[in-house]
């Protein structure tokens, strides 16, 4: 697979992986945080935020892989 295609795949499942990760991370906050405190749902926005980094990690190596 040449890299053109891969970077393809790549952008098109990072794209897939952000909204996923969104919108599951505001149907956790709608359910669980909403009689919670406001440093619990601080702390749960501060990790939920970025979280979606850690999976994408791997998605990316594969991505810049040379040919």
């Amino acid at each position: 697979m040449s890299i053109r295609q891969r970077k393809l795949i790549g952008a098109v499942a990072l794209i897939v992986l952000v909204v996923a990760w969104s919108l599951v991370a505001m149907a956790l906050a709608q359910t669980v945080l909403t009689s919670i405190s406001g440093l619990v749902a601080v702390i749960y926005y501060v990790v939920a935020g970025p979280g979606w980094i850690l999976p994408a990690m791997p998605l990316i190596k594969w991505m810049s892989r040379p040919d």
